[in-house]
Order: structure tokens, then C-alpha cells, then sequence
């Protein structure tokens, strides 16, 4: 471990896990157990951003693990820019973060890691699913602006199970969040993935958010950060944890809540990607 500049209320550093992946490790200063997020980077890998969430986490009271999926890319700072895309493929994912949850149980006193959330961030949306239906000790699913593209939904090397199966078999609560003028996800791919949720009797929370473009919680972005609406989105996921640990998602019950706020003329072709 590798530690980070001294915070008042929160402890940080950098791990190693598994197969050689790196993380950003942060952690409540008081007294523990405390309940455990597990939180995926979007496309550019662990990034000034990624190590805001997490401490941002640890301050809400969670310990969080922000593994980097790309470890084994070779070309860290051209991903981080932007410059280079590199594929997470679903088998590897699920190997890596189940490697996580491991590293948190053994050498992280102070994470009640029984059962762990997972938040996952534009490309890596679908990820926190992916882990779910391979194991049952994933409490809570939050996918913010993924997850619902329609390559989301395409079945090739790296994506071998189709996302309909694999939300099947998903045995937790999702809360998803997204962008009325998100260039990537629209509508009607929201409303794909609401359908496939209810379909199989799955607990959600889904949320469109009024004008908002494609990653407008990253406050690294100006040209896509919202700070009102991104200060919202935050509390609706600290909100969401905290019912899903007090119980608010009994198993034996099934229950949907979506919310979307849309202009009447809504047209997706007009959704521009902002810097």
C-alpha cells in the first residue's frame, strides 16, 4: 500500500490485488466496520475524478475500492486522455473485481465486506450487472449513464452473455441515472433497459435527469459538469445505499420506480458529445 496525502476525516492510498491490479483505496478515519462500494472508472481508468468518488465515499461513511480495469493496457496515459479506447471483456471484469472483493475481506479491517455495492460509470455500466450475476453477494447495483446503449446489448467476444441474461440473473437492486440529452443513451434505450428490469422482476430506481448531456457528474469536465444536478445524483446514490442497507429492498418484494423528466418536443438527434 501506498499512502495518500493525510485528510482529516479520510484515509487514502493506492493497492495492489489478483493479477497486478491497481487500485485507489479509501476509507473512513473513525471506527469501522463500514459497509463496502466497490466503484468502476469511466473510460479514461483511475483518474483524478474516479479518486474524488471514492473519497467522497469514504465520507459518506463507505469504504471504496476503485480498482483500475485497464491495468494490463500498456498505454496508461493515452488512456487517461482520452486518446486510446481499450474493451473491458465481461469474464475478465468479473474475475478482477471478485479479486477486489477478496483483497477487501483479507487485508481491509476496517470493510464489512459480507456483500458489497457496485457503481459503474459510462463504459464500465454494464459491469456492476456483470458481477451481480455471477455472485450473490452484491447488495446493490448503481449504473450511472450505462449500461443501456444498444452495443450494450450486442453479444461478441468480449460481451458473451447477452445483457438480458445476465440481468436475469441479477438478484439486487439497480439504480440507474441518465441524461435527457446524453448523445450516447436516449430514451428509448432507457426505457429498453427499464423494460428488460421489470421483465425479469427486478428492483429499480431509474432517473432521467432534465437537460443533462453524457457524464455530467465528472466535475474534471466543465463543458459536461452540472454541479446541481450532479450534487442531486450524488445524494440520490448515498439515498439509494442507504435504503438498500436499511432493508428498503426486501427480497420477497419487487419494486419499481422511474422517473424522467423530458421536453415534449425530445429529439435525440439533436444530443451533442460536449468536451
Amino acid at each position: 500500500m501506498t499512502d495518500e496525502p493525510a485528510r482529516p476525516d479520510v484515509m487514502a492510498c493506492r493497492v495492489r490485488f489478483g493479477d497486478n491490479i491497481d487500485a485507489f483505496l479509501a476509507e473512513p478515519t473513525r471506527p469501522g466496520p463500514h459497509p463496502t462500494v466497490v466503484l468502476l472508472h469511466e473510460r479514461y481508468g483511475v483518474v483524478q475524478h474516479t479518486m474524488d468518488l471514492a473519497v467522497k465515499f469514504a465520507r459518506e461513511g463507505f469504504v471504496c475500492l476503485a480498482p483500475n480495469l485497464f491495468a494490463r493496457h500498456p498505454e496508461q496515459h493515452r488512456l487517461a486522455t482520452g486518446e486510446v479506447r481499450a474493451p473491458i471483456p465481461d469474464p475478465q471484469s468479473v474475475q478482477d473485481l471478485s479479486a477486489g472483493i477478496d483483497f477487501l475481506r483479507r487485508e481491509v479491517p476496517s470493510a464489512d465486506a459480507s456483500s458489497v455495492a457496485v457503481m459503474g460509470v459510462c463504459q464500465t455500466g454494464r459491469h456492476p450487472l456483470v458481477l451481480a450475476a455471477s455472485r450473490t453477494d452484491v447488495r446493490a447495483c448503481l449504473v450511472f449513464y450505462g449500461a443501456a446503449q444498444a452495443r450494450d446489448f450486442e453479444v461478441d467476444e468480449h460481451q458473451p452473455v447477452p445483457l438480458e441474461d445476465l440481468i436475469a440473473r441479477v438478484q439486487c437492486p439497480v439504480l440507474g441515472v441518465f441524461g435527457e440529452a446524453d448523445f450516447l443513451i436516449t430514451l428509448d434505450d432507457v426505457r429498453r433497459f427499464r423494460d428488460v428490469l421489470e421483465r425479469h422482476r427486478k428492483s429499480y430506481h431509474i432517473k432521467v435527469f432534465a437537460g443533462m448531456p453524457h457524464g455530467w457528474l465528472n466535475d474534471t469536465m466543465p463543458g459536461r459538469y452540472r454541479p446541481r444536478e450532479a450534487a442531486e445524483a450524488w445524494q440520490l446514490a448515498i439515498d439509494f445505499l442507504h435504503r438498500v442497507d436499511a432493508g428498503g429492498y426486501p427480497r420477497d418484494r419487487v419494486r419499481w420506480l422511474f422517473e424522467s423528466d423530458s421536453s415534449i418536443d425530445y429529439d435525440p438527434s439533436k444530443n451533442v458529445r460536449l468536451a
